[in-house]
């Protein structure tokens, strides 16, 4: 009972921290002609509502795709369609063909926050609370623990309630597949993983761990009995989704083609804005997109993404285990958004979910993680008018997080999933430790280093020469811790040995 308890005050402090983040400004406001992500999904609604669906992902007079095109997947636009006969009940202008452009008014602001916050109340929240609860071998404590910080992690609350983005819903949808594969309720868990990546393609991330847990569940389970049968029902679910999803899209080779050529805009070239991933700190030393054509950008990013996240597939295909299904989510998630091909500032945020799952397990790195990816969106909560509230909601999570993890009284190896690398190590290297003590003292320079940046950031002009500085700045610090978690989490998956079944529960 007090379990519930706990949990149903960390939900209610989640909405509020969220109502209270709504207030601020959001992207693009009153920012002509374009604005930004908040009429970009207006803009959606509007061309959902007004036009037939053979027309929402092609270029005409009531749809100009140079502003804010149809660019996610179908179940987003279905979305836009549900939210814009709200609107239409609510207030036709704010739907009306070609005079709703730019439209900003209090009343609307109010309806954009409250569908963001119905969204997530409805499938991330829920899915967060069922997880935490049902975490095998963790403690009480712990469990709540981790519901604290995972709803109170500022980057998805600055992103979705500030920033404006519908995140909970792509990443609600997957927390409830990994909530499915955590309990061998594999049809729930593949269903909610279609859905994730039929509402946002950048669940791309979340969807190869996904695919090679289950085929080698399939296999381990033989593939001439159950492993066969739990097989086609897996395929069988997979093609439902998708079908459902893209029906009124593959009537027409044209159709299907121009939706997948608006999802992956390959000739947007290799990256745009200051992105913390390696490709744009390279940019800083060389000048990547001079140097390689754009089919180069393109080979050399598929081939470091396929390398970096190949070794943690590998041992989850051929040693399937929750705990692998877990630590390879973040892998990859961090695989992608390092090396590949045109990513957000914002999909750090795919990255930030499969850490929040494991925060239980290696609390001292996640949070640490989690930190550093919500300054690494600085640029942009600062461009969006959010500094004071960046600064708050990043101060609050870690006064939660310090309190509800005790993350400096026993970094050890133990703690830190390193114990099994660093026997390893030390049959080649005798007397080999890892430098537990040096952890302590990096996160207090990390945190130092990104305070500063953050108040210089805030406060300094930045020199006429060199506008950029402070995001470019940005950009390097976090880049660079992003690699150092990328050794990190491939380390402890690669070497842990352990499947989650052999260790003692904890009451």
């Amino acid at each position: 009972m007090k379990e519930w308890q706990s949990m149903a005050i960390a939900v209610l402090l989640g909405l509020t921290v969220r109502w209270v983040v709504s207030l601020n400004s959001y992207s693009g406001a009153g920012k002509p002609p374009m604005f930004g992500d908040y009429e970009a999904q207006r803009h959606w609604q509007e061309i959902t509502f007004n036009l037939p669906v053979k027309q929402w992902y092609f270029n005409s007079s009531d749809n100009n795709l140079q502003y804010w095109g149809l660019d996610y997947p179908p179940l987003t636009a279905y979305h836009s369609l549900v939210c814009a006969y709200v609107a239409q009940f609510i207030n036709p202008d704010w739907i009306a063909l070609h005079t709703s452009r730019g439209y900003e008014s209090n009343q609307h602001k109010l309806f954009m926050r409250s569908t963001v916050f119905v969204a997530d109340l409805m499938i991330y929240i829920p899915a967060v609370v069922l997880y935490c609860c049902y975490l095998k071998e963790t403690s009480t404590q712990k469990k709540i623990a981790s519901a604290f910080c995972t709803l109170l992690y500022p980057g998805l609350l600055l992103i979705d309630y500030g920033h404006f983005q519908y995140n909970c819903v792509s990443l609600g949808l997957a927390l409830w597949g990994v909530l499915g594969l955590s309990h061998d309720w594999d049809i729930l868990g593949s269903l909610a993983f279609c859905l994730a990546l039929n509402y946002k393609q950048m669940e791309l991330y979340h969807s190869l761990p996904f695919f090679c847990f289950l085929l080698g569940k399939c296999c381990k389970r033989g593939l001439k009995g159950k492993g066969l049968l739990l097989l086609i029902k897996l395929i069988c679910t997979v093609a439902a989704a998708f079908a459902l999803c893209w029906l009124p899209f593959c009537t027409q080779v044209e159709q299907t083609t121009q939706v997948l050529r608006r999802l992956f805009p390959i000739g947007r070239g290799l990256f745009e804005d200051k992105v913390a991933n390696f490709w744009c700190t390279l940019d800083t030393l060389l000048k990547i997109k001079h140097l390689l054509s754009p089919r180069a950008q393109l080979m050399f990013s598929f081939l470091l993404t396929f390398l970096s996240l190949l070794p943690a597939c590998l041992k989850l295909t051929l040693q399937p285990s929750v705990r692998g299904f877990k630590y390879t989510l973040v892998n990859c998630a961090l695989s992608f958004f390092l090396f590949s091909f045109q990513v957000h500032e914002k999909s750090i945020l795919l990255v930030s979910l499969p850490v929040c799952l494991v925060l239980n397990e290696v609390p001292f790195m996640s949070i640490w993680f989690l930190l550093v990816s919500t300054f690494s969106m600085l640029p942009l909560l600062l461009k969006d008018q959010l500094a004071l509230a960046s600064v708050v909601t990043t101060l609050g999570f870690a006064v939660v997080s310090a309190a509800s993890f005790p993350i400096f009284e026993d970094v050890s190896e133990e703690e830190l999933r390193l114990k099994s690398f660093s026997m390893r190590v030390q049959r080649h290297v005798p007397g080999f430790k890892v430098p537990t003590k040096m952890l302590k003292t990096g996160f207090l320079v990390s945190v130092t280093l990104m305070s500063l940046l953050t108040l210089m950031s805030i406060t300094v002009e930045p020199p006429h020469k060199l506008p950029d500085l402070f995001p470019v700045l940005v950009c390097l610090v976090s880049s660079l811790h992003f690699l150092l978690f990328l050794i990190y989490f491939n380390v402890i998956n690669l070497w842990d040995h352990r499947n989650g079944r052999n260790q003692k529960k904890i009451n």
